[in-house]
């Protein structure tokens, strides 16, 4: 169980709405703009699966480092360990995210007449994907987290400092 805070959760959760939300609506709007088909078949639900396993990535990595920070960096405000572990990430983000964009697309500029629906709901899901993460997870955990420290929660436990079982004392 790495986070027992259901701050982390929620925003994880928004966060992947956001994303799905902000692909469909721009899929919607472009539907009878751009020259190939967006339909919503079994390539767009396979685009949108990818795209949230591809922001929950990304979101559970910058949230893990804040769960990191928040415990090394004990007398810090709320603020600068996000900032610190968005910046420790961001190079990791960029990487993945750009290399997952131009193989997308190229996939969209060479691939046939039914990848193009699939690769266009992928570039817009990258994107969305990786702003979010940053500018949409990151937030919505210091807005839920106003007078609490990261990382503390009223139902945590620590199962690394208790027991599972409760050792039996023979009385004799």
């Amino acid at each position: 169980m790495r986070f027992r805070d259901w701050r982390y959760s929620a925003g994880t959760i928004l966060t992947l709405l956001h994303d799905v939300l902000v692909t469909l609506a721009v899929f919607a709007f472009f539907k009878d703009i751009v020259p190939f088909p967006l339909e919503i078949d079994q390539h767009f639900i396979a685009a949108i699966l990818t795209v949230i396993g591809f922001s929950m990535n990304d979101t559970v990595i910058v949230f893990d480092r804040v769960r990191e920070n928040s415990h090394s960096m004990k007398g810090a405000s709320k603020s600068t360990i996000i900032n610190k572990s968005i910046n420790d990430t961001l190079s990791r983000t960029i990487m993945t995210s750009l290399t997952v964009f131009l193989t997308l697309l190229i996939l969209f500029l060479v691939g046939g007449e039914v990848t193009k629906g699939f690769a266009f709901a992928m570039l817009i899901g990258v994107v969305t994907g990786t702003y979010s993460s940053i500018f949409v997870a990151a937030p919505i955990l210091v807005d839920f987290a106003k007078d609490k420290p990261l990382g503390d929660s009223n139902i945590a436990i620590d199962l690394e400092e208790k027991p599972a079982v409760k050792p039996v004392v023979a009385k004799g």
